[in-house]
């Protein structure tokens, strides 16, 4: 896989964030609005701090009335979701000293949280899958994988399945972190920093590949069913020809839906991996899906509500492009996502209308707001967690 220069990664980072290199244009700014409702903070906590400027997908998870959290670091937090207080905290790196002048090593968790069988589920960069008890935080093992662990794992069949920036699939068994079964999947010389977490549905493992496909294969074994193509790499240079399908695919009854960067929305029949529709829409967010309706952040930070069955757009809300939005969270009647600079946005999600922001901290959001019954939990750069009531 080729490696990209500091200058070339910049200029990708510069693509995905909607900025420009053109100096004479005008300064992304928000649009005004009054807020309809104010935005209320039921209580605020955090876990070390949070993972700073780097790529991480730690997104908070929630069982019952626990929200667990993390650090990139290794620090790892179990919260109550209706007092705001920490149950138990974890730090999973294998050495650590407590002295204040102490320089330890970081973890380097980048994928996770899953919540299954009992315990939490986490990966690192350092090419690891460390499983946490949940009720108490204790490690119950630590598995070294052959690759980056860059998203979340996922749980189905009995297993959990982690997918790896080396190109790997691995399923492990959840109690002892033993290999059951592997998959190889060819990945380009270049692609987006991140990768697809899996997707466990009707006996198959659904996944995204870097190639533009949507490929599932066998949970029993690993043998691939099918592969369908959500998009084709076209343009002439390499950052035009980019398709990473990098986001969770979401199965609704008959029909798995992802998305492409630099290619389509696509709805494929889980039977068959025939193709129902595609949509040229472009994005390395997750998707949401409530009801009939699908929601979705592209690439320039522009959200789309669309049709589940059709694809056919209902409305658009371009008033927050370039902002490098999270993916949206569907919260009662509204759709909610943060921006890099630490907004939390809401918006009616029948029509796509802004209603109200609440600025909470500069480091700003990296991953989507996640429901907890009547709340929603959102955590910045630095570690903050917050939970918002829905209103």
């Amino acid at each position: 896989m080729k490696k990209l220069s500091m200058a070339t990664l910049a200029l990708c980072m510069a693509s995905l964030l909607g900025c420009s290199s053109n100096d004479d244009e005008e300064e992304i700014v928000l649009p005004e609005i009054v807020n309809q409702f104010e935005t209320q903070v039921d209580w605020t906590n955090g876990v070390g701090d949070g993972v700073e400027h780097y790529f991480s997908r730690l997104t908070p998870v929630v069982y019952k009335d626990t929200v667990f959290v993390a650090a990139r670091n290794g620090e790892v937090e179990a919260i109550s979701t209706e007092s705001g207080k920490t149950l138990w905290e974890t730090d999973v790196r294998k050495n650590v000293n407590f002295w204040p002048w102490a320089d330890n090593d970081s973890a380097k968790l980048s994928g996770g949280i899953l919540q299954a069988y009992g315990k939490l589920y986490i990966g690192s960069e350092h090419g690891e899958v460390i499983a946490l008890d949940r009720e108490s935080g204790e490690i119950v093992w630590r598995k070294a994988v052959p690759g980056e662990a860059l998203s979340s794992p996922a749980a189905g069949d009995g297993l959990v399945y982690v997918n790896l920036g080396s190109g790997k699939l691995l399923a492990l068994h959840p109690d002892t972190g033993e290999e059951r079964w592997r998959h190889e999947q060819e990945v380009p010389p270049l692609t987006l920093r991140g990768l697809s977490s899996p997707t466990s549905a009707n006996g198959g493992v659904l996944f995204g590949e870097e190639s533009g496909k949507l490929t599932v294969l066998i949970a029993e074994n690993g043998y691939s069913a099918w592969s369908a193509e959500v998009a084709t790499a076209k343009g002439a240079s390499e950052f035009e020809r980019l398709v990473d399908v990098d986001t969770k695919p979401i199965v609704v009854g008959a029909f798995a839906y992802a998305i492409a960067y630099n290619g389509n929305l696509a709805a494929v029949d889980v039977r068959s991996g025939n193709v129902v529709w595609k949509r040229e829409y472009s994005s390395y967010r997750d998707l949401s899906i409530e009801a009939n309706v699908i929601y979705v952040v592209d690439s320039d930070g522009i959200i789309y509500a669309l049709d589940k069955d059709s694809g056919i757009e209902r409305w658009s809300q371009s008033g927050l492009r370039g902002w490098y939005l999270t993916a949206p969270a569907v919260a009662g009647n509204y759709l909610a996502v943060g921006d890099q600079e630490g907004n939390l946005h809401w918006l009616d999600k029948q029509t796509g209308d802004l209603v109200s922001r609440e600025s909470f901290d500069s480091s700003g959001f990296y991953v989507e707001p996640v429901v907890a019954e009547d709340k929603l939990i959102v955590i910045t750069r630095d570690g903050e967690v917050s939970a918002v009531k829905i209103p």
